[in-house]
């Protein structure tokens, strides 16, 4: 660097100096600041981080994989992890990260006032970011009269007629937590089972079920629901739609992604803006990426899925399914259930 030069004011080279310092560091986009995310919930998320680099400064890293293999590496990294803010598709699997002592509490009147208490910890270590329901799909060509509950899909008349989700995925065992908590461990193996007696077609893909339903492979379907406004922008004409369950008793069955600080994480002051902005200003660019509904009910979903009309949602279970996920797991085996 040339050194700087002498002024008739006799500004001298320190002062020089200080002063460019000074501009470099008032730069209120906190530029050169970064923050590494662990991140479950995937789609459309690169764009979702650069609106938020544009807007601050900070740039994100990101790595991504499963919520449970994400889990598994933060407790395998302990203090040495290079993770600022952990991100999962599941309610399950944030409370499970935050009852492994992933996660640290936060104290952010911007989060408070965003998230609702039903959709954030109890001691604050995860926020809901979006809103995601698992409900009832079914052939607009071939059904009339859809199921209407969880439990019907055991009913005889959709003996081969069901696609379903395996066992091992985390939306499977959370739907299941949600029924033992209302339902009773007991009633809901029974609901289970008889879902298992119906034959069901199991696939591992939400987009492949829906799929599946549209070519004949099976009329009624358990999916969440921001599968079906995709596949409805690539062909208006698909023929599935959403049978609210439960809107009668406890609501459809509400799941979440959400995020928290990691216990350990080398960049807390950054990651807490991003996780402030995601539930604040960029609320709408979070969900509508993947056209899910907004945590914060201040927000207005998408236009795609407003068209799908209103509905009751549980949010009575969120905070409950990572406490009953070995339960749940215990039940689908005891069913049979693939």
């Amino acid at each position: 660097m040339r050194s700087p030069r002498r002024t008739r004011f006799g500004f001298t080279i320190a002062v020089v100096l200080a002063a460019l310092a000074a501009a470099c560091g008032g730069d209120s986009k906190n530029d050169g600041a970064s923050v590494t995310v662990y991140t479950g919930r995937h789609y459309g998320i690169e764009g979702v981080f650069d609106e938020f680099t544009a807007a601050t400064g900070i740039e994100v890293r990101f790595t991504t994989g499963s919520d449970p293999e994400l889990r598994e590496r933060l407790l395998a990294e302990g203090d040495n992890t290079p993770a600022d803010l952990v991100m999962t598709a599941d309610a399950a699997n944030i409370e499970l990260a935050a009852a492994a002592g992933l996660l640290a509490s936060v104290d952010s009147e911007a989060l408070t006032a965003a998230i609702p208490s039903e959709l954030r910890s109890a001691d604050n270590t995860w926020f809901a970011l979006s809103r995601r329901l698992r409900v009832i799909m079914y052939s607009t060509e071939r059904v009339t009269e859809p199921p209407t509950t969880y439990a019907a899909l055991g009913d005889a008349e959709w003996s081969g007629r069901l696609c379903l989700r395996p066992s091992t995925h985390p939306y499977t065992q959370s739907l299941v937590a949600s029924l033992i908590l209302h339902l009773g461990e007991d009633e809901a193996l029974r609901v289970v089972e008889s879902w298992v007696a119906n034959d069901p077609l199991y696939i591992n893909s939400d987009t492949d079920i829906l799929k599946a339903i549209a070519a004949g492979d099976c009329d009624v379907a358990l999916a969440n629901t921001y599968y079906l406004p995709r596949l409805l922008a690539e062909d208006p004409s698909f023929p599935v739609a959403i049978s609210w369950p439960e809107q009668d008793s406890t609501g459809a069955h509400l799941n979440v992604s959400a995020a928290g600080i990691t216990t350990s994480s080398p960049n807390r002051e950054a990651a807490i803006r991003l996780l402030e902005w995601l539930a604040t200003t960029g609320q709408s660019t979070f969900s509508d990426a993947n056209f899910e509904y907004p945590a914060d009910p201040n927000v207005a979903p998408a236009s795609a899925l407003t068209a799908f009309g209103g509905f009751v949602a549980d949010l009575a279970a969120v905070r409950e399914l990572g406490r009953l996920n070995p339960r749940a797991v215990e039940v689908l085996s005891a069913a049979g259930y693939e």
